[in-house]
């Protein structure tokens, strides 16, 4: 993608959704940063279905560490890979109450420490949570950051870098998520939907997916 079109596809995403939020619910930084860690290959949809019996129950580090592994279990068994998951979040829980006060840090570094939680999922807290302008990489964004050309890369990683490089300033805080929700929606993985899609004319991708039952 040029350079001149990365504003303008920016401007566009901004124009149609001015203020994106994430689609997994939570009302605290700690349940954000449970409900990112029990996302990992899963459905921000099955998340939110499970957390919605969990959190009334038990949404501090404290009370998830009451409920002991198997008690956790109970209640995440119908997300992915649900027992390494109550593995990491009983261990993160712990490392939160022993060592930052039963409260999320707001550092990468000290994020990135507790068990389950890598890269991806302290970028969303730093942003979500506490407004940082980071971009946390996933297949929807790997994809659509190669596929229009907007950052190509190899890794997550590089991707990352280069957006962080590429994307303007004003557009840096929401811009991870206008480029989840394009991904999600419309520059889908097997056949993106360039007949509807708004940036479409900056877009390095081609041929265009055209139009179903044209021509």
């Amino acid at each position: 993608m040029k350079k001149d079109n990365i504003a303008p596809f920016f401007a566009v995403l901004q124009a149609a959704n001015p203020t994106p939020e994430t689609e997994l619910e939570y009302s605290t930084p700690f349940e954000l940063l449970a409900a990112v860690l029990l996302s990992a290959q899963a459905t921000d949809v099955g998340v939110n279905k499970a957390t919605r019996k969990l959190y009334p129950v038990a949404n501090t580090p404290q009370a998830i560490l009451d409920l002991g592994v198997e008690g956790l279990e109970g209640y995440i068994k119908t997300i992915g890979l649900y027992r390494s998951k109550a593995k990491h979040l009983i261990e993160a829980c712990r490392m939160l109450v022993e060592r930052h006060g039963g409260e999320v840090p707001r550092t990468r570094a000290e994020l990135e420490a507790l068990p389950g939680v890598g890269r991806k999922t302290a970028n969303v807290v730093l942003n979500v949570a506490f407004g940082e302008p980071t971009m946390a990489v996933d297949t929807h964004i790997f994809r659509v950051s190669n596929r229009t050309g907007l950052a190509p890369g190899k890794t997550p990683l590089e991707v990352e870098l280069k957006l962080e490089k590429r994307v303007p300033p004003e557009y840096r805080l929401h811009a991870h998520h206008w480029l989840i929700l394009h991904g999600r929606y419309v520059c889908i993985a097997r056949k993106p939907q360039c007949w509807q899609c708004a940036v479409a004319a900056y877009c390095d991708f081609k041929p265009k997916t055209p139009t179903p039952g044209a021509g």
